[in-house]
């Protein structure tokens, strides 16, 4: 990807007028911001696809129905591995004690993507006017209140683990239990599950499902059927993957496809 890929200009909010600056286009796929910071917050969210953000050593996974939360000053960087519409608010620092004081995935609520909807639709980069500078409180306010998860998708310390997660990358599709994964790595079952909690905060089955749930985007993005990702995803049947999908996104992966995989529009 490092051949061809494009990198993104850094946006410089140090000398707005604050307390607000929206904005908000449209990135091709393989384009890459390089690591950098400022010293306001901000929410980095995609409308139409999904973004990679690495901060602090861990590694940040945004799709639609999640944004990622950057607090004042931490370095970071962003990977689009396919074109995306995107949106952002940053709020200086003032208006941030009440928001996460570290990097993290936040379930976006509909009223956020509303109004950054909105500000895109009516060109306001810096709300100026009384009903928009409540707007833009409501979302501080929404954020201030949204599920907080530390990572989408987190990553294994011990090597055992690693192995583990590594070859389910590589096959997400992979369908042996967790026994069968702890008996290939020399553990027992128990001890394997211990380690998915202490290390990833949740279970073994929930972190494949939600490696199968990116996989998914990634594929109805590429367009492919229904029918064929829940083949490559080890489903027995199309309905059974997408009842994992309902679970995960909230609608069906055609519904999905339709609101969050085009482009234009």
């Amino acid at each position: 990807m490092a051949d061809r890929a494009r990198y993104l200009s850094i946006q410089d909010v140090e000398h707005k007028a604050g307390p607000f600056y929206f904005n908000w286009d449209e990135f091709g796929a393989d384009t890459l911001a390089a690591p950098h910071s400022h010293s306001w917050g901000h929410l980095n969210y995609t409308a139409h696809g999904t973004m990679q953000m690495e901060a602090e050593g861990l590694r940040f996974l945004s799709p639609p129905q999640y944004a990622v939360w950057i607090p004042p000053r931490v370095v970071h960087s962003c990977t689009l591995r396919h074109a995306v519409v995107y949106r952002t608010v940053y709020i200086v620092p003032a208006l941030c004690a009440e928001l996460p004081a570290q990097p993290c995935t936040v379930r976006i609520s509909p009223i956020i993507r509303s109004v950054l909807a909105d500000f895109a639709a009516r060109d306001v980069n810096e709300p100026v006017t009384s009903a928009d500078l409540r707007l833009a409180q409501v979302v501080v306010d929404q954020l201030a209140r949204a599920e907080v998860l530390r990572c989408y998708l987190p990553a294994a310390a011990s090597p055992a683990l690693v192995g583990v997660l590594e070859a389910l990358q590589a096959e997400p599709g992979d369908h042996r239990s967790l026994a069968e994964w702890a008996a290939s790595v020399h553990m027992t079952e128990r001890t394997l599950a211990r380690q998915c909690q202490r290390e990833l905060g949740m279970s073994f089955g929930d972190w494949r499902q939600r490696l199968r749930f990116l996989r998914a985007i990634d594929a109805l993005e590429a367009g492919r059927t229904v029918q064929e990702i829940a083949f490559d995803l080890g489903y027995s049947t199309a309905s059974a993957f997408i009842a994992m999908f309902q679970r995960e996104a909230g609608t069906t992966p055609e519904q999905y496809r339709r609101e969050f995989c085009g482009i234009a529009g």
